[in-house]
């Protein structure tokens, strides 16, 4: 299995080397040559198989000969073997026709951990392989920060760089960043906003002497190996609901465009799924780009969904790159553009997107009436993210078609925006009661690639 640059200059890659480099030298995102199919048969045969067994086989055919089968049997074993339900992603229905996928019953309650958990443990088996040390470099807008710490925490040949924008993040989600006494851990306080997170990391990555100086390592979702590990998901609730004789729709809260990108690639593999619906909140960035055809940066409004609160959604350029027949040429173009403030998407790669994907968004007081309407109507509790899936999902839904709407985050994580929709306030798991009784360790610094540079250079363990 071969990798691609979605702008077509830097080196073809296989697995473990696209795992390991993150961002491509020329500034592009990595995505498989060809994508494998499943068969009808293979995809039926996936019923009722227990979590690890599906993703050992959806995973399977991208690794190339990066790692053994026994090796990745055994990465995915311990990768999961900490989350608190058997079933890993559960199914549960909200009403006849609509389900709601429960992707936060890993260590740091989000489904980043599905991919970060797995990540880790394939990290290690090529670290230990290589005698090499990276130093990981990340930029979350919320969960993706805790679920790397969680993975990379403690580990002698791994320093772990998160940056996240000051004052933007829940305070479970900073807490969970700033509270592991690990030594390799450091959690950076951005001033700015996500979108400047991104830009300073992909900056770090584009100097190519720092980047090779310190060994720098990229676990965002502009690492293949998270989309990939997000893919299973699809085919375990999709076949639970009758795939591949039936077709499903789902619809992913969406900010930086990776896990619905996942969706589109199992649709790619063979798995029926009839709609992606892109679920936005008042950043709507995504939403307007698809109704209209013009991707225009705006500024970010805080919500109270802010994993979401995203301008510049790094994982669309795969989409486009898709969209436009896999021409880097084009990419490239658009990701020029981009930096002036937008482009608009030809009118052929328009129509490719719509044929994969629908959107909506939901406003702030539409988010909150949402947590209240489920609470009220099943006696569930969801997080802010997870009610923008639901109401988007709910103007989506087709008659005979199981529509699934994928619950992101525990809704303990946000427990200010769900105290405020319906008057509780969500405990904590056992695991993480203390959180806010533990010391904290946090470094506010400027929106500045050199001087984010420097702290690397001063704090990574040579």
């Amino acid at each position: 299995m071969r990798y691609v640059s979605t702008r077509g200059q830097a080196p073809v890659l296989d697995f473990e080397q696209a795992m390991m480099t993150g961002l491509a030298r020329d500034g592009g995102l990595y995505l498989p040559e060809t994508v494998p199919a499943m068969t009808r048969d293979q995809i039926a045969a996936l019923a009722g198989l227990r979590y690890e067994e599906v993703a050992l086989r959806v995973v399977t055919p991208y690794i190339g000969d990066s790692f053994t089968q026994d090796e990745l049997r055994g990465a995915i074993a311990r990768a999961y073997a900490g989350f608190d339900h058997v079933s890993r992603a559960p199914l549960i229905e909200l009403a006849p026709g609509h389900h709601l996928l429960e992707l936060f019953h890993g260590p740091t309650l989000a489904f980043k951990d599905f991919a970060m958990q797995l990540i880790g443990q394939l990290f290690q088996l090529a670290l230990k392989r290589s005698g090499q040390r990276v130093a990981i470099l990340g930029a979350t807008s919320g969960d993706t920060g805790s679920a790397a710490i969680e993975a990379f925490r403690g580990l002698d040949n791994v320093d772990v760089f998160i940056m996240y924008p000051h004052g933007r993040v829940s305070e479970v989600q900073r807490r969970q960043m700033s509270t592991p006494a690990d030594a390799n851990v450091h959690a950076l306080a951005v001033d700015g906003n996500f979108d400047d997170c991104q830009a300073r990391l992909k900056d770090l990555f584009n100097d190519h002497g720092f980047r090779d100086e310190v060994g720098l390592a990229g676990v965002n979702s502009i690492n293949w190996a998270r989309v990939l590990a997000q893919i299973v998901y699809y085919f375990t609730a999709a076949t639970s609901l009758g795939a591949p004789a039936r077709e499903i729709d789902f619809t992913v809260p969406t900010g930086n465009f990776g896990d619905i990108l996942a969706g589109s690639i199992a649709k790619q593999m063979g798995l029926p799924i009839g709609r992606l619906v892109v679920a936005t909140n008042q950043n709507d960035i995504l939403h307007r780009a698809l109704s209209t055809g013009e991707y225009r940066v705006g500024t970010v409004a805080p919500s109270i969904s802010p994993s979401m609160d995203i301008q510049v959604s790094s994982n669309f350029e795969r989409a486009l790159w898709l969209a436009y027949g896999r021409d880097g040429s084009a990419i490239g173009q658009l990701m020029e553009e981009l930096k002036s403030g937008g482009f608009t998407i030809s009118q052929g790669a328009l129509e490719h997107l719509r044929e994969t994907y629908v959107s909506g968004r939901a406003s702030e007081a539409e988010t909150s009436a949402m947590i209240a309407t489920i609470r009220e109507e099943t006696g569930q509790v969801i997080c802010p993210h997870t009610a923008v899936a639901v109401k988007v999902a709910r103007e989506h839904i087709r008659a005979g078609v199981p529509m699934i709407s994928l619950a992101t985050a525990h809704p303990a994580k946000f427990p200010d925006a769900v105290e405020d929709a319906v008057g509780i306030r969500p405990p904590l798991p056992p695991h993480m009661a203390d959180l806010f009784a533990r010391d904290e360790r946090i470094t506010r610094i400027a929106n500045d690639a050199e001087a984010i540079k420097s702290l690397i250079l001063e704090r990574r363990t040579a």
